[in-house]
């Protein structure tokens, strides 16, 4: 049996949620979310900052784009990148203080094979 809230979700509500899952499932882009919920950054810093090429950087922030989660912000002959909503930093802390209990037989430093 569903269980209804008074907040019920709808499709619309899907896909953004999966949007996010999509972002955060590659951990450049969720690196990227994270450091955009400090400040505002330029393409070229976030990329020395995170240790990538420029080339990973534009297209890890172009897939950000097109999930709505961050937008460019022209400024001279540079963009600088920010998070599309301010609720999203919010979302990210409330996420980093999740407990969560990894079994170690199924995820590692590599990965998860579950």
């Amino acid at each position: 049996m569903l269980l209804m809230t008074t907040a019920t979700a709808t499709i619309t509500h899907t896909a953004a949620l999966a949007r996010l899952g999509h972002a955060l499932s590659d951990p450049t882009r969720t690196s990227i979310l994270l450091a955009l919920r400090e400040a505002p950054a330029y393409p070229s810093d976030l990329a020395d900052a995170l240790g990538v090429s420029r080339q990973v950087m534009s297209n890890q922030l172009a897939c950000l784009r097109g999930c709505g989660l961050v937008e460019s912000i022209p400024d001279g002959r540079r963009t600088w990148y920010r998070l599309a909503d301010p609720h999203l930093a919010s979302a990210l802390d409330d996420l980093l203080r999740l407990v969560l209990v990894v079994d170690p037989d199924c995820c590692s430093a590599e990965g998860c094979t579950c």
